[in-house]
């Protein structure tokens, strides 16, 4: 898992790669919660994100939003970080050449950056967003959400609180052609604190499903 400097918009990033041995693996990048509030990519959730692609045969990427770590620039309240994590998706893509999905997971306003990222780039495959923000920032922009995927949150979470995750999960799986694999994790707050375990598990049974249908399109 060598650490990697990319150049973005703000300069360096810094970031973690693993390079899947398996050919035409697909790739996955994953986003850490708000710097603000002391979130980097070595965020324990953000980490165990990261490793369940991993472990299910992902080339995966996790990087420090800028002003974050040895990522330069300052805090950009959404919009530079979403400029990164483009960077970091034309870089995967550049060492990863050829046709192969591509998935983007985010932890809070991980995965709100990676939800807006989302709706701009069309090669995103699918998405695993775990307690995303929904209290504190504007969803509306999913209209349409162009593709499926998993959220994750917890049952005690008073950070992202059950009941607005529970409306946007509505919200997803009222339009058409769209399914949220929804998981709420019972006596579990935003910590996720003993529960990390279970945040794979669930990651390995949704892609065990959905990587039938990924290689069938390799």
């Amino acid at each position: 898992m060598p650490e990697i400097a990319l150049i973005g918009n703000a300069g360096r990033i810094e970031a973690k790669y693993h390079h899947s041995k398996t050919p035409n693996a697909p790739l996955v990048m994953v986003l850490h919660p708000n710097p603000l509030q002391g979130g980097t990519m070595n965020n324990r959730v953000t980490v165990t994100l990261y490793n369940a692609f991993v472990e299910n045969g992902f080339s995966a990427i996790r990087f420090n939003f800028r002003g974050v770590g040895k990522s330069e620039g300052t805090h950009d309240k959404g919009e530079g970080e979403l400029m990164d994590t483009a960077a970091v998706l034309d870089w995967i893509q550049s060492v990863n050449q050829g046709e192969r999905p591509l998935w983007i997971a985010g932890f809070s306003f991980g995965a709100l950056i990676g939800m807006q990222l989302l709706m701009r780039r069309p090669e995103i495959a699918g998405f695993v967003s775990v307690c995303p923000p929904v209290n504190l920032y504007d969803f509306a922009f999913l209209a349409p959400c162009p593709v499926s995927g998993m959220i994750i949150t917890g049952e005690e979470d008073i950070i992202c609180p059950l009941d607005n995750v529970n409306k946007l999960v509505d919200k997803l799986n009222s339009q058409r052609g769209i399914s949220i694999d929804y998981r709420v994790i019972p006596n579990c707050d935003h910590s996720f604190k003993d529960h990390l375990d279970t945040i794979k598990s669930c990651i390995t049974e949704y892609l065990s499903a959905k990587y039938v249908k990924i290689a069938a399109n390799m």
